[in-house]
């Protein structure tokens, strides 16, 4: 099984280049930027890796972004993931970022977004991996500072493919930004929305009626509501699913626990992520392996997962074709049949 996962081409739709910010890179970028770290160390910093909760690895994780402030600092921060989708043969990845972390401590927009566009181009150059760059805002921020990160984004929409909505679910329901993407929906760009993580399944309700989603960002408490189980496998909805996330913040308690296998086996586009993988101990790899080892996932669930995520994608249909025909042949290699 760990020779297929890793040579499957792999897929990831669930990403936030912020949470790649490894403590080695933290570091080195605050003495580039003379900024004083409250930690003594790269060890010191990696053992303040113990969350209880989603808010409690968010406190860290705006803290460490504090470090990123030039377009340099994007563009390191983002080649070194794009090194990592090449060794882990992540073939196509949709990419997270949250201006409002950067701009609301006065780092400018065209700063992010000049340093992460320059690495994606070059990751496309140097290993072929195609990619997609996906605005979030901050859910607990309020609607008007969504409002005015959109009209800072309007001059880069050639360059984004979508809007996303992430941060702590608690109190601050997907309706709360229903203008927002309602705007952008006109724009012409997709939206997605991290909904069913903390908060209920009805927050995913929200997401599909009120935001009009392409995509559901984790998910997992879909589990709670057989009639939205029903609704999802019926439409094909997809769910990024972030299993180490899931099991590092305490969605669940152990990976056996985990919804992952009753969800592909009820029929639903479930795909693997690795979320936050600097904090959560694994890159999508060993989000593959810990399903593998916790819940006794087949070779052709496996397949099934990776191919999910080529089906979720926003890749053109040419490109979807020619990865599901990757697969399907690596799987075949593996005597794995169709699927």
């Amino acid at each position: 099984m760990e020779t297929l996962i890793a040579e499957l081409p792999k897929v990831e739709l669930h990403l936030h280049i912020e949470g790649t910010l490894e403590p080695e890179l933290v570091f080195a970028l605050a003495r580039r930027n003379h900024i004083e770290l409250p930690w003594g160390s790269v060890e010191a910093l990696r053992s303040a890796y113990r969350f209880t909760d989603l808010q409690s690895f968010l406190d860290l994780y705006y803290q460490n972004a504090a470090v990123l402030c030039t377009a340099r600092d994007f563009f390191d921060l983002t080649l070194a993931y794009l090194e990592r989708c090449h060794q882990e043969k992540i073939v196509h990845t949709e990419i997270f970022f949250d201006p409002q972390t950067h701009t609301e401590r006065g780092v400018p927009f065209s700063e992010v977004m000049e340093g992460l566009l320059e690495a994606l181009d070059e990751g496309q150059r140097r290993w072929q991996i195609s990619s997609r760059l996906i605005l979030c805002f901050l859910r607990h921020l309020s609607e008007e500072s969504a409002w005015q990160t959109l009209t800072e984004a309007e001059p880069w929409l050639d360059r984004l493919h979508g809007f996303g909505l992430d941060s702590g679910e608690r109190g601050n329901p997907p309706e709360k930004f229903a203008r927002v993407f309602a705007r952008v929906r006109e724009l012409g760009l997709p939206v997605v929305a991290h909904a069913g993580e903390e908060g209920p399944a009805g927050y995913i309700w929200q997401a599909m009626e009120r935001l009009q989603v392409r995509r559901i960002d984790h998910g997992v408490r879909a589990i709670d509501d057989p009639e939205l189980l029903e609704a999802l496998a019926r439409s094909r909805l997809p769910l990024t699913v972030c299993p180490l996330s899931n099991l590092r913040l305490q969605v669940v308690k152990t990976m056996s626990d985990h919804p992952m296998r009753h969800l592909l086996e009820h029929g639903l586009c479930v795909t693997v992520n690795s979320d936050d993988p600097a904090y959560f101990g694994g890159y999508l790899t060993a989000n593959y392996r810990a399903l593998v080892e916790g819940l006794s996932l087949s070779a052709g669930q496996v397949v099934q997962l990776a191919l999910n995520g080529v089906e979720a994608s926003w890749m053109s249909d040419g490109q979807k074709s020619h990865w599901c025909e990757q697969i399907q042949g690596i799987a075949r290699a593996h005597g794995v049949g169709n699927l």
